[in-house]
This record gives C-alpha cells, sequence and structure tokens, in this order.
C-alpha cells in the first residue's frame, strides 16, 4: 500500500508507491523530456555533447538529466560527456556516490586510521608486557 506525498515537481497529492518520485502526470512529463534528450543525443554530431549543452539545447532540467544518468537510463559508454556531481566535492562521475579522486582520499584516510590504530595497539601491548622493577 502506498502513502500519501506531495509531488517535489508540481506540489500536488499522489499515492507514492516506492516505484516513482513524483506524480503520473509529472512522471509522463519527465518522460516526453526524457524522449527528447534521447532523440538528441542519438544524432551523431551531439553523442559528446555535455550536461550543460543539454540545458541550453533541450531545456530540460539539469537534475533530471543527472537522475537518469544515475539510474543508467543515459549512459556514459554512449554519450562519454554524461555523468552526475559526486556527493562529496561535486565533480561529474559516473558511477557510485563519490568520484574517483574522492574514493581513492577516502580509502587513503582509512588505511591510515588503520596504521595508527595498529600502532596504538602496539604501543599498548608493549605498555602490559613490562613490568616495574622494586
Amino acid at each position: 500500500m502506498g502513502e500519501l506525498k506531495n509531488c517535489p515537481s508540481c506540489d500536488e497529492f499522489f499515492n507514492y508507491t516506492g516505484i516513482r518520485e513524483v506524480c503520473n502526470k509529472c512522471a509522463m512529463n519527465e518522460e516526453k523530456q526524457y524522449e527528447e534528450v534521447f532523440r538528441f543525443l542519438r544524432k551523431r554530431e551531439n553523442r559528446a555533447a555535455t550536461i550543460e549543452r543539454i540545458v541550453e539545447v533541450i531545456g530540460v532540467d539539469e537534475s533530471l538529466l543527472y537522475k537518469w544518468v544515475r539510474k543508467g537510463r543515459l549512459q556514459p559508454a554512449m554519450f562519454p560527456n554524461l555523468g552526475y556531481p559526486c556527493d562529496n566535492c561535486g565533480k561529474l562521475t559516473t558511477q557510485g556516490k563519490l568520484c574517483k579522486g574522492c574514493t581513492e582520499d577516502f580509502k587513503s584516510g582509512l588505511r591510515q586510521l588503520d596504521a595508527a590504530l595498529e600502532f596504538r595497539e602496539k604501543v599498548n601491548k608493549n605498555e602490559n608486557t613490562y613490568h616495574k622493577e622494586k
């Protein structure tokens, strides 16, 4: 059973079932815009179009383009200049929530934390093995 929500696009009430984030009217409008964008990108001369260029020519909302790329409806393998913003720095990425740079930064930070914790464990272990002489 769905729950009653406000559509984030038109603010009308709709029955949210977890499938669509917008009401049926807005979903149909988004689908028409998607078809227009896809027709534009299918043309050979437009395959390398950027998000900014698509917004300029078609007039579609940038967030919709990001949503379609994130969901895999517009695939960067076919359209190489498409992506969506990294959740950390905003740089365009094509998979996951973080760009490669932020992913590497987080991994590096975790490795440093692991090394520091390992060092602290060794220090604590060594402190417990020495006995004071009387």
